[in-house]
């Protein structure tokens, strides 16, 4: 008589620990490591004007009427590619409340702004060489960097780069990223760009580990964390989006506690997203008010925040050699703090629950003091951004850690920062902030690096130098 019990059950899906603890003790070991296999870290710096030496860089200035493939768009005034594809400079009008709408408007403000609707990836490629993680590093000539050469991703592009909407030669390694082995990656997630300057503009922030032979390229070098960290504390060296990937890499948490609770901090924050209100919403570039438009640039009647300039770029090692672009150029360089202080023993940083009009979804986690200090320069002392001119007064002896680094070279020029993390001995940051603010430990904000839009790009610059302090203080093998 036949069975009717038909073919077995499959077996039970197997299991995995939801945390790789394992893993972060490797990249805790790669970041004590300042003995790399490929280059030795005093050497790097060489490298890199080696590698610039080695092709033709060359940007300038030119008139808006003379990019080329890009125009103002009829009707709205609009920057526009003739592809459809990259971005677009348009306008935003921004109206923030501070409570319920009906409150009245606290900020309202108009402005250019880039959109770029694409998602990007940042991607690093790791790989145990000699028993330790190494990370492979670029030399990538950016038009907007002030030295146009710095250490960048493995991999930095945008989808119409990665899908060749320019015409120009494959991105190198990308396929590492675009469909990575589950079981190799070590961070991916989505974070935020400027939200001054974009609108609602996200990144594909990836680590992820190989153990295939990788081709030798000459753009290119492994480097260990520990040898990053060291190179953290140069000015103009590693870029913005390689600061941003490895302020993700989940290290182990060694501190006994914090001031909050994960989950204090956490409805704290909610707390804020939920009491504030920004409204944002695009408008044509033409209609936006207290700008004007010269034949050099986009710029504001008064002279500050910054302009929308053009430039013609050269760069032989570059997809396409050779292109014209529009980049938004800041009015003076900025600031970007902590306020640093032990509570319990325990590190903490202040962090403020920032509104910025292109971010995705109205605040999140910023340094201490993060804004330009000339456009505040003519507002009497109540006026200006809080403990910003107890960062500007801090003496040598209470800075620790000062680095002068560059935003986003693919799209805004001459766009540097001063990093700091100021010691909070002898400022009015208490134990109990002001509203908008709360202490935090690193370890924290580590953790919530792992979930898009909660630190934004300069919380993760200088999260990512605090790494590179620990490091430091840490030694090295």
């Amino acid at each position: 008589m036949p069975s009717r019990l038909g073919p077995p059950p499959p077996a039970p899906a197997a299991v995995r620990p939801r945390e790789n603890h394992e893993q972060a003790e490797r990249l805790a070991l790669s970041a004590a490591t300042v003995r790399g296999a490929h280059l030795a870290t005093a050497e790097v710096p060489g490298w890199l004007a080696e590698r610039r030496r080695a092709h033709v860089f060359r940007v300038e200035r030119i008139p808006l009427a003379e990019l080329d493939a890009w125009s103002a768009e009829p009707g709205t005034g609009n920057l526009v590619h003739r592809s459809g594809r990259f971005f677009t400079v348009e306008g935003m009008h921004v109206v923030e409340h501070d409570g319920p709408a009906g409150d009245g408007p606290r900020r309202d403000w108009q402005q250019p702004v880039i959109r770029q609707p694409e998602v990007g990836i940042l991607g690093i490629l790791a790989k145990e060489i000699g028993g330790v993680l190494h990370f492979l590093m670029q030399a990538k000539m950016e038009p907007g960097n002030p030295n146009l050469l710095q250490l960048s991703p493995t991999v930095q592009a945008t989808r119409s780069n990665y899908t060749r909407a320019h015409g120009g030669t494959d991105v190198r390694l990308v396929d590492h990223f675009v469909r990575p082995d589950p079981d190799r990656v070590i961070v991916d997630v989505l974070q935020s760009e400027q939200g001054s300057w974009f609108f609602r503009k996200s990144n594909r922030n990836m680590i992820v580990e190989t153990a295939d032979a990788v081709p030798e390229l000459p753009d290119f070098c492994w480097l260990t964390l520990g040898q990053i960290a060291e190179l953290l504390h140069r000015d103009l060296l590693v870029n913005m989006n390689a600061r941003t990937v490895l302020s993700c890499a989940p290290y182990p948490d060694t501190s006994p506690g914090a001031l909050l609770s994960d989950a204090q901090l956490l409805s704290w924050f909610t707390g804020e997203r939920s009491r504030r209100d920004v409204r944002a919403h695009r408008i044509p570039l033409a209609t936006v008010r207290g700008w004007k438009r010269g034949p050099e640039a986009i710029e504001h009647e008064d002279g500050r925040y910054f302009r929308v300039a053009a430039v013609a770029v050269r760069g032989t090692n570059r997809e396409v050699a050779g292109w014209t672009q529009p980049l938004i150029e800041p009015v003076g360089t900025g600031v970007a703090a902590f306020l640093v202080r032990e509570i319990g023993g325990v590190e903490h940083v202040l962090v403020q629950a920032r509104a910025e009009g292109g971010f995705l979804d109205t605040v999140e986690l910023a340094p201490t003091v993060q804004c330009t200090p000339g456009n505040h320069a003519h507002l009497p002392p109540a006026d200006r951004p809080p403990f910003l001119d107890a960062v500007l007064a801090a003496p040598p002896s209470r800075i620790r850690y000062q680095a002068l680094h560059s935003e986003e070279g693919g799209r805004f020029l001459g766009a540097t920062s001063r990093y700091l993390a100021v010691d909070a001995e002898g400022t009015a940051a208490a134990l109990d902030p002001p509203p908008g603010y709360m202490w935090a430990t690193p370890a924290q904000l580590r953790a919530l690096t792992r979930h898009g839009h909660y630190l934004n790009v300069e919380a993760r610059t200088l999260l990512a130098c605090l790494n590179a302090v620990a490091a430091r203080s840490r030694g090295g093998m």
